[in-house]
C-alpha cells in the first residue's frame, strides 16, 4: 500500500491468523490522504472503469501469489476493521481418512487418522460455548484480555472429513487451533468432554494439550452493524471485556 499511494499508510484487518492458516473473507481497512489517492491509479489505469476496480487489478500485479484483494469500497465514517466488528467465523478441517488428505487438499485440511468421537466433542464443546476468561486457550499478549464471547462451537462430520464452526465475538492468540486441540483430545478419549469446562478455571495458558495444526483453519466471515452503530461499537470493543 505505501508503495502504491507513495506516502506511509497503515493497514489494519479484522483479524490476525498465525503462519499456516488461511482467510477466505479476512477484511481490512487503510486510511488514505486525499493528496495520496491520485498515486493509485497509473496513467494507463484512468479508463474509466467503475471506482477502485483499477486499484484492485493494479493491486494484484504487487502481491504474492496466495494473496488477494478481491473488492474496495469507501468506508462509511466510524469504521475500523478490528474495533467496528461484531463477530468473526472460521472453520477447522480434518481429514480422518487413513492415508490423510488428498494433495489437492494437504493445505486447507488437517490429516488426522484416528477415530474421533463426534458427540463426545460436542458435548465438551456445549460447555465452552458463552463468555469465560479463554486464558487456558491463549497465547499470552502482554496487557491483552483473554475474555472472550464463544458464540458457536459446533462439529460435522460428511464421511472422512470434520469440520468444526467456530464463531466469537473476537478471539485472542492461538484462541480457536487450542479449542480445537483440547477437543481433539476429547475425541480420542484421552480426556474426558468435562475436563474442557474445567479449563475455563484456568488464569494462564495450558500445558495440557497441544494446539491443532495450523493449515485446517480458516477465517472464513466478519460481521458488522449498520453505518450508524460502527462509532458506538468501537467504543464497546475497546473496553476491557469482564465476565458477566
Amino acid at each position: 500500500m505505501t508503495t502504491v499511494f507513495r506516502t506511509p499508510v497503515r493497514l489494519r484487518a479484522a483479524g490476525r491468523t498465525d503462519a499456516g492458516v488461511h482467510a477466505t473473507a479476512q477484511v481490512a481497512h487503510v486510511d488514505v490522504p486525499v493528496e495520496a489517492l491520485p498515486h493509485a491509479y497509473s496513467r494507463a489505469d484512468r479508463t474509466g472503469d467503475p471506482e477502485f476496480l483499477a486499484l484492485v487489478r493494479r493491486l494484484g500485479r504487487f502481491l504474492p501469489p496466495d494473496v488477494r484483494v478481491i473488492d474496495i469500497a469507501r468506508a462509511p465514517a466510524g469504521f475500523d476493521a478490528r474495533f467496528s466488528a461484531l463477530r468473526r467465523h472460521y472453520v477447522y478441517r480434518l481429514s480422518t481418512a487413513t492415508y490423510g488428505v488428498l494433495p489437492q487438499q494437504a493445505r486447507f485440511v488437517t490429516a488426522w487418522p484416528r477415530p474421533l468421537d463426534l458427540d463426545a466433542m460436542t458435548t465438551a464443546s456445549r460447555e465452552l460455548v458463552g463468555l469465560h476468561d479463554f486464558a487456558a486457550f491463549c497465547r499470552h499478549r502482554e496487557g491483552a484480555t483473554t475474555i472472550r464471547e464463544l458464540q458457536r462451537l459446533d462439529w460435522t462430520r460428511d464421511g472422512d472429513l470434520v469440520t468444526a464452526q467456530v464463531s466469537a465475538d473476537a478471539f485472542c492468540w492461538s484462541m480457536v487451533r487450542s479449542l480445537v486441540g483440547a477437543l481433539l483430545a476429547v475425541g480420542e478419549h484421552r480426556r474426558e468432554p468435562q475436563w474442557c469446562r474445567e479449563l475455563l478455571g484456568a488464569t494462564s495458558r495450558s500445558s495440557d494439550f497441544a494446539a491443532a495444526p495450523p493449515q485446517g483453519l480458516t477465517l472464513i466471515g466478519v460481521d458488522y452493524p449498520p453505518d450508524d452503530q460502527l462509532a458506538a461499537r468501537n467504543l464497546v470493543t475497546r473496553d476491557i471485556r469482564s465476565p458477566g
